[in-house]
């Protein structure tokens, strides 16, 4: 493959009538009618610094996981910072085919299952994409293998994959921020996602079946804090396809009561953001007045701590 140029992702403009309200606590008196889309921080809550592991997951696929993955990819990358996205989602691999991996001609290409069976580093699994300061680990059906030949280590690999990288960098890791898309099940390569991870970033779509599914994904959390990474915590919940209603404000309350410490984002229903895949570019290039990406775009500058303007 011919390496393509790769386009800059632009900061956002949004008005300020257009940016959600930040709140510590839910406003329960206000009638639904009345109430605007708000992001819940908690007051235990303190922006990250870099370099970070990130992972989106959820049990129940639909949820807006690998659009989360990418828009929070496509902020802090037009913010400054650089980016790797890691696609640990073999059913579909939608991450890989909507960020297009650029791999140079003539040479071997790589993937997630080529690190899970050591057959290289991560580094040499990682590709550039269209977009500047985001690099990608893509995958395919083939990382299937992972969950019934079981390397051995495989729960530690990408945890040992992104240490050895810092180690090998003289201690500090070649990106600000890692981005785990985790496959909408609790098999092995999500237990290894969940395990390299300092934050879970969970989306949940507006509706009930998504709540049920939140149970699974809750044990197995545990079960990794437990047994492979009892620094992991879950960072961030995003209501997804959100819109005015009761059953959202009651969404937001219960997750907010299940998660204490996690930021709460709403992320607003956008026809134009959900033509973004097909068009194989972040919502903010494709749709950048719409109101997702300047949810996305809102979030990532709270979760993390930018470069100064000019540094």
């Amino acid at each position: 493959m011919t390496e393509s140029p790769r386009t800059a992702l632009p900061p956002l403009d949004s008005p300020p009538g257009d940016r959600l309200d930040v709140v510590s606590a839910w406003d329960a008196d206000t009638p639904y009618q009345a109430w605007r889309p708000q992001i819940l921080v908690p007051p235990t809550f303190r922006p990250a610094t870099p370099a970070r592991v990130y992972v989106a997951v959820n049990q129940k696929g639909g949820a807006g996981k690998t659009t989360t993955a990418v828009e929070l990819a496509a902020a802090w990358a037009a913010a400054g910072l650089r980016v790797r996205v890691i696609d640990a989602d073999h059913q579909e691999a939608a991450l890989s085919v909507w960020l297009m991996p650029q791999y140079p001609e003539g040479s071997p290409r790589h993937s997630l299952r080529s690190v899970f069976f050591d057959e290289c580093t991560l580094a040499e699994a990682t590709y550039p994409t269209l977009f500047e300061g985001v690099d990608v680990v893509p995958s395919g059906l083939d990382l299937s293998r992972v969950e019934y030949e079981r390397p051995i280590g495989a729960e530690n690999a990408i945890a040992a994959a992104i240490a050895q990288e810092a180690q090998e960098a003289g201690g500090h890791s070649p990106y600000d921020v890692t981005l785990i898309d985790a496959a909408p099940s609790l098999g092995l390569v999500t237990v290894a996602a969940l395990t390299a991870g300092d934050e879970a970033l969970v989306p949940v779509k507006v509706g009930g079946l998504d709540m049920k599914a939140m149970a699974s994904l809750d044990r197995t959390i545990r079960s990794v804090q437990r047994k492979t990474n009892p620094k992991l915590k879950v960072g961030a919940v995003f209501l997804t396809a959100w819109d005015k209603s009761d059953f959202a404000r009651q969404l937001a309350t219960k997750v907010s009561e299940d998660y204490p410490d996690a930021v709460v984002v709403p992320i607003r229903r956008s026809v134009r953001a959900a033509e973004a895949p097909i068009a194989e570019q972040p919502v903010r290039l494709y749709a950048p007045k719409s109101t997702a990406a300047g949810d996305y775009d809102q979030a990532a500058h709270l979760f993390l701590q930018m470069p100064e303007a000019g540094a």
